[in-house]
């Protein structure tokens, strides 16, 4: 509502030594009795660590191998017998081992070529892991910092670059750790500059599909801050990749503005258009109008709701955001489903021209209209009941601004972008329906210029009615969209208004001539 988004290699043996170190002993991994994972050696843990080290630092280009290495790499530490904390590093690579005694919290330090549970000198990165990994007396807990040189470029096909080069790898033994309450955070210090046009974002590596993702985690940074928080809820090898900022942080202001004026004055053109409504009785006789004018009183309620929510949203009552939370779903629900009505009724004049008489008419579009928006946040509540409060504007920046909204992003994406897809199908049909109406009309008469102008802004009102620019929030996927996007949707209040004010002088004007029409028949001739 701003302005208006592993474990798959199974390594059963220690790596080929051409000599025998240290002792070892076999593992069932959970879940599969058929793969056993042979314990090694710490010796044998660093010899692997420099091969791998090597592979990444030489080769050429990216591939899969990257993934499969990075795979059997943690397969290896996780195996490595170890009887209390072991530190272990190799070029690019630094690993800590450490066997869990008892559920704890750990802080991990770490820098190019040293990590410990105590701050180490020019610490690049800080890990917390919470109480509940489930790691008992048999686990190994694994942290495995991975540093690429610079001159690689872009890490295992990244879509931007990965800053500094880092992937931070973190693994129980015998586990796979998901759906953690209480989060584990990894916090790297920024040494590099971030462009204007760029912001952080927290991914993962996903190696079932060799790609990254970002499900589960959270980027907690602000501009200018001096380090970046991966919150996750799993563990895995996490990395910071650096994207286009779409939008600035100037255009994000500039279109938080265009967001503020825009939607006051369509809240001042809406509220003079209920006046206009309400002292004319021509207006207050037409069925359209009165159609109309329930889409506007759902724009007035939308309108409302979202102006003060990112400041009630600042505030410390949640009883006050849930509620602003509901009334604005409801109220953009509702003004999705009075547009769609709009359409509704333009395919009634235009196809439907004859026995088009409908008992008790407006009375059944109000309750389709109001009705099934209520009946859909009524299920929202009932589905879950913490749908509603606070929620940033941005997902991937949860201390930026924020709104009162629905937080449940399934509930979000179903109700609000689900009906704004078929609402928009739906009316652009009505569109097209519309415009080739007015193309068969205009066959075979005389076209001038003030006929096409007056035909022009007809569609335009008509476009405006039936919610059409809604649907370019589908397409702005450039600032340049952005702008768009919200310059239309914000001012369609106003714009309402306008075609309000063009209809009351038509209708006038019209009053006019038939006046003069009848009056210069009933004059009596000399």
């Amino acid at each position: 509502m701003n302005c208006w988004f592993h474990l798959c290699f199974v390594f059963s043996i220690c790596p080929a030594m051409t000599h025998e170190t240290g002792t070892s002993t076999t593992r069932t991994v959970p879940g599969n009795t058929s793969a056993k994972i042979k314990k090694c050696s710490t010796k044998d843990a660093e010899i692997f660590m420099g091969e791998v080290n090597t592979r990444l630092t030489n080769r050429k280009s990216q591939s899969s191998q990257d993934w499969k290495d990075i795979g059997e790499l943690e397969k290896v530490l996780e195996s490595t017998n170890v009887t209390s904390t072991t530190s272990i590093s190799s070029g690019h690579l630094v690993a800590l081992l450490h066997q869990a005694k008892s559920p704890t919290r750990l802080t991990i330090y770490a820098n190019n070529s040293e990590v410990y549970f105590e701050t180490v000198p020019n610490t690049k990165v800080l890990v917390h892991l919470p109480k509940d990994l489930g790691a008992g007396p048999n686990n190994t807990i694994v942290f495995c910092m991975i540093t690429w040189p610079e001159t690689n470029g872009t890490v295992l096909g990244a879509q931007g670059l990965l800053y500094e080069n880092i992937l931070v790898g973190l693994s129980v033994s015998g586990k796979n750790v998901s759906g953690l309450q209480e989060r584990v955070n990894i916090t790297m210090n920024v040494t590099t500059p971030i462009n204007e046009t760029h912001e952080p974002r927290c991914v993962f590596l996903n190696f079932s599909t060799q790609n990254y993702g970002s499900e589960g985690c959270q980027t907690l940074w602000e501009r200018n801050q001096t380090y970046i928080t991966c919150s996750c809820d799993h563990l895995t090898y996490f990395g910071v990749l650096m994207v286009n900022s779409s939008p600035s942080p100037s255009d994000q202001k500039i279109l938080s503005y265009i967001t503020l004026i825009g939607c006051s004055l369509s809240l001042f053109g809406l509220s003079i258009t209920v006046l206009l409504f309400i002292t004319h009785k021509k207006f207050r006789a037409d069925v359209s109008m009165k159609v109309h004018i329930s889409l506007v009183f759902a724009l007035i309620l939308l309108n409302v709701h979202f102006l003060p929510s990112e400041m009630v949203a600042a505030l410390s009552s949640n009883s006050l955001c849930v509620y602003m939370a509901l009334a604005l779903h409801y109220s953009l629900l509702a003004t999705f489903s009075w547009m769609a009505l709009e359409g509704f009724h333009l395919y009634l004049l235009l196809v439907r021209v004859f026995n088009i008489y409908i008992r008790r008419y407006l009375l059944k579009l109000s309750v389709v209209g109001w009705g099934v928006p209520a009946v859909i946040v009524s299920l929202v509540v009932i589905i879950d009941r913490t749908a509603y409060g606070y929620t940033p504007v941005d997902s991937r920046n949860p201390n930026g601004t924020a709104i009162c909204y629905v937080t449940n992003t399934t509930m979000m994406m179903v109700t609000t972008m689900g009906m704004i897809g078929l609402v928009f199908i739906f009316n652009v049909i009505m569109l097209g329906v519309t415009v080739r109406r007015f193309i068969s009309l205009r066959q075979g008469q005389e076209t001038n210029c003030s006929r096409v102008k007056q035909d022009i802004f007809s569609l335009l009102g008509i476009a405006t009615l039936l919610g059409i620019t809604w649907g370019v929030g589908f397409f702005s996927i450039t600032t340049a969209g952005q702008y768009v996007f919200c310059i239309l949707n914000s001012l369609q209040g106003f714009f309402i208004f306008l075609w309000f004010v063009m209809s009351l002088r038509k209708m006038q004007k019209s009053a006019a001539e038939v006046s003069n029409a009848t009056q210069s028949t009933t004059e009596p001739k000399n």
